[in-house]
């Protein structure tokens, strides 16, 4: 029985180690969290907006305060190229193997909170066609994508604005891209452009 034990203990003393802080209790009276994401192509600091997105604010700082995006990759750089404008930067959802990470429970679409797929913002990605499967993956729009707003449908869900690194985004907006197999998807940069590192920054003094 000693080594059963043994095990139930350091298993009861590694729970607090294993525990992610969730995202409503991060710096809970500040509706404007920042975070700094660190990436192999620059900085870029972003502020969240808690009073128009709690729901999505919340559960990207989760993921945020559990480690779990570093080292993930931006999978997505998309360009319409038909209409010559930039669309899209993706991220959060693989590692630099193309290999698919943990996913917490889908969130609740908050797309309709008055926030708009204006340029530079940040936005909830969900699956297509389900509005309400967003987990951890997220998306920067490079212009102004008007018909990621919500209408008729539910739209995509901004949580957030770039306050810092627009030139980061760019210079991602320019690499070299094409199809992955591994994900059956185009527009995925040939070489892995990698989040090294977020943190959540100290809020502003007033």
């Amino acid at each position: 029985m000693k080594p059963v034990f043994l095990l139930a203990a350091l298993l009861l003393l590694s729970q607090p180690l294993l525990a992610a802080t969730e995202g409503r209790f991060v710096q809970k009276n500040n509706m404007f969290p920042r975070v700094e994401i660190t990436t192999t192509m620059g900085k870029i600091v972003i502020e969240m907006d808690r009073s128009k997105a709690p729901i999505t604010v919340n559960n990207f700082l989760t993921y945020v305060m559990d480690g779990s995006y570093k080292g993930t990759v931006f999978h997505r750089v998309e360009r319409d190229v038909e209409n010559e404008r930039d669309f899209v930067i993706q991220g959060g959802g693989y590692d630099k193997e193309y290999d698919g990470v943990y996913e917490g429970e889908a969130i609740f679409n908050e797309s309709g909170n008055g926030s708009k797929n204006d340029m530079y913002s940040i936005a909830m990605a969900y699956q297509d066609r389900q509005p309400h499967s967003g987990t951890r993956q997220f998306f920067f729009n490079m212009d102004d994508n008007d018909h990621l707003n919500p209408g008729k449908d539910w739209g995509f869900a901004v949580f957030g604005m770039v306050m810092e690194g627009y030139e980061t985004l760019d210079k991602i907006m320019q690499v070299e891209t094409g199809f992955n197999e591994k994900i059956g998807y185009d527009f995925v940069p040939k070489t892995p452009v990698i989040i090294l590192n977020m943190a959540v920054l100290e809020p502003t003094p007033l």
